[in-house]
């Protein structure tokens, strides 16, 4: 049958993006742009990169942005990229927690695909309206879960799916960093600040920040839904408002059981992002700070050292391998993934086709169960370890 080639045009051209947040001196956004440019599938064309309009242009001039497309608040944004012929097509989301739900519920209605970072949203209720809104929209939604984008994550879940491991009956995740330990916030620490803030953190500090990202990665891997927790919240810094160590028991519908630590004041550990899953037939061990490599343990037989674009390398591992094996991909690598496969659904979209099936990126849903999770956990810790059935 032959190929029609407006058709192919248009699920192969760049894709147009726009940005909000993520101006000077911010993180995250220089990891969004660097990770939408290295597969060359987007091309960042407008942006609100600041709350402050005046700040927000300077940043958009920084980066090369046209003074036209430089806007001084996301509302604006959103009405004048919606009106062009040539207006983006999807928007990054990389601002402090509480902007999230307004930003991306602009964009949907205005018809645009969203990529938003963690957590979805501060509320509950935000969440669900988000996710009522894209069901009715029928936009793309990413949340930029970056773990998921490693290829050796994704090994891990190929071989829990394929049933390597047997029944799961453990699965266990930390997430340990150190930065917190001094009360970072009262200096000119722009990350420290937000993240420690109630109004623009959400109820969470630690458990958003950081924790969202082991549950998820435990939720991804394991293949289960959780079915109740127990959670206890603490703060260790005087005169900090948000927890900054979390330490969670959990319960997996189907009976596997687990655990959840994630602190910001373990001193000593950097980025220590650790998954653990064992089962009835083997374990395996995942460790972020060396991505590339991924322990399984058959039981009653020697540990096997499996490592990216290696031998037993599985097809799920193989598709989001950029680089032979040997050199090393990691953090922009595993953000760039994310993008990519958000690029596959996009693609699919302006033709009005569903992507491959194996296309996978973290989706509205799942931000809405980061959420759930926060959601419980400040509720069993207030509660004083009462356990807490997932809503």
């Amino acid at each position: 049958m032959a190929i029609d080639a407006s058709h192919e045009a248009g699920r192969q051209a760049r894709i147009r993006l726009g940005m909000v947040g993520g101006g000077q001196g911010a993180f995250i956004g220089a990891v969004h742009r660097i990770a939408a440019r290295i597969d060359d599938q987007f091309e960042l064309v407008a942006g609100a990169l600041a709350s402050d309009s005046t700040r927000a242009k300077a940043s958009a001039k920084e980066i090369g942005l046209t003074d036209d497309r430089a806007y001084g608040s996301f509302e604006e944004m959103a009405r004048a990229e919606a009106a062009r012929t040539d207006g983006i097509e999807a928007v990054a989301i990389v601002t402090p927690n509480h902007v999230h739900a307004p930003v991306a519920k602009a964009f949907l209605q205005a018809g645009i695909h969203v990529i938003c970072d963690k957590p979805l949203t501060t509320t509950l209720a935000e969440a669900e309206e988000l996710v009522a809104l894209v069901r009715s929209t029928g936009k793309v939604f990413v949340v930029t879960h970056n773990y998921t984008g490693y290829p050796m994550v994704r090994q891990a879940r190929a071989m829990v799916a394929s049933g390597e491991l047997g029944d799961i009956r453990l699965v266990h995740a930390e997430y340990l960093q150190d930065w917190l330990t001094e009360r970072l916030e009262q200096s000119d620490h722009k990350q420290a600040a937000w993240r420690t803030d109630p109004a623009r953190s959400g109820p969470g500090g630690c458990i958003g920040d950081i924790g969202t990202h082991a549950y998820n990665l435990a939720c991804f891997v394991s293949g289960l839904e959780l079915d109740e927790l127990l959670a206890q919240l603490s703060t260790f810094v005087p005169g900090r408002r948000l927890d900054d160590d979390v330490q969670i028991l959990l319960r997996w519908k189907g009976g596997a059981r687990g655990m959840l630590w994630a602190s910001q004041v373990a001193v000593g550990h950097e980025n220590g992002l650790t998954l653990r899953v064992s089962g009835s037939k083997g374990g395996l061990e995942w460790v972020q700070e060396n991505p590339n490599q991924l322990w399984f343990t058959p039981y009653g037989r020697p540990k096997q050292l499996l490592t990216r674009g290696g031998a037993g390398t599985l097809g799920a591992a193989a598709r989001v391998t950029r680089l032979p094996s040997g050199h090393p991909e990691g953090y922009l690598e595993g953000f760039a993934t994310i993008y990519a496969e958000a690029a596959h659904a996009i693609r699919a979209a302006r033709v009005g086709e569903k992507p491959d099936r194996d296309v996978l990126f973290p989706t509205i849903e799942d931000g809405l169960a980061g959420v759930k999770f926060i959601d419980a956990a400040v509720r069993s810790s207030a509660a004083k370890g009462a356990w807490i059935r997932m809503s």
